[in-house]
């Protein structure tokens, strides 16, 4: 999966163009319209990946593809409510706690704070264990209900498969980190227009760990491009 994985960005045709496009709305995803624009190209490569398509998708159906990031946002925000409900609640009594002038109830409203702020780290890790599975489903099924289908996310998620997808980008992630710090000091700054560039390839291949393992567990049918391109 992990060789899979990185190697994935750079198959097919136009590879260049692709990644060029995607370094340019990771360097803008700090505007509102390529950060949709870029989140809803990655549900593409996770519906694409789940029906085993060997190359990733192109930058077309430009609407479709802001539409399918604004979805993304809201499936990720509804499934974030709870977890970081929990970290504001806790940091708001933490904090009243330390100004209330009396130990007993500092001492009280810390330690409920500090339950409560491990409790969210945990959602926060369910959180990222869940969500890929969950968008997956909305991309294949083109509806965002589909994203809140437990009865089909279930057997995904507690699949081998699902967990070692889960798993390997925290090692990616590292690496990558090592890399984007290199480029920085060791160019003198020079090297920090590349780092949109390993983000995005980062991001890819590891959409591509989660939607091929989604695949995989739920067996769905492949595209009529991926199936004619099986046939020849």
């Amino acid at each position: 999966m992990l060789e899979d994985g990185l190697s994935y960005p750079l198959s097919g045709d136009n590879t260049l163009g692709r990644i060029v496009i995607g370094s340019l709305l990771v360097a803008g995803s700090i505007l509102v319209i390529p950060m949709f624009l870029l989140f809803g190209y990655l549900v593409r490569v996770l519906e694409s990946t789940a029906r085993n398509e060997p190359e990733p998708p192109e930058f077309d159906d430009w609407g479709k593809m802001f539409v399918d990031g604004l979805k993304g946002v809201v499936v990720t925000l509804v499934y974030g409510i709870l977890p970081f409900a929990l970290i504001g609640v806790s940091l708001t009594l933490s904090v009243g706690g330390a100004g209330s002038g009396n130990d007993a109830a500092a001492g009280i409203l810390g330690g409920v704070g500090v339950i409560g702020l491990l409790a969210s780290f945990v959602g926060l890790f369910v959180l990222y264990y869940l969500v890929p599975a969950a968008l997956t489903n909305m991309a294949v099924e083109d509806s965002i209900g589909a994203a809140f289908d437990f009865s089909l996310l279930k057997d995904v998620l507690l699949s081998f498969d699902y967990l070692i997808a889960w798993l390997i980008p925290f090692g990616i992630a590292f690496v990558a980190q090592l890399l984007t710090s290199a480029l920085v000091t060791f160019t003198f700054g020079i090297g920090i227009i590349l780092v949109p560039t390993v983000q995005f390839y980062v991001n890819v291949s590891v959409f591509y760990m989660f939607g091929s393992a989604f695949g995989k567990v739920t067996g769905i049918s492949p595209s009529r491009s991926a199936s004619t391109a099986d046939i020849a």
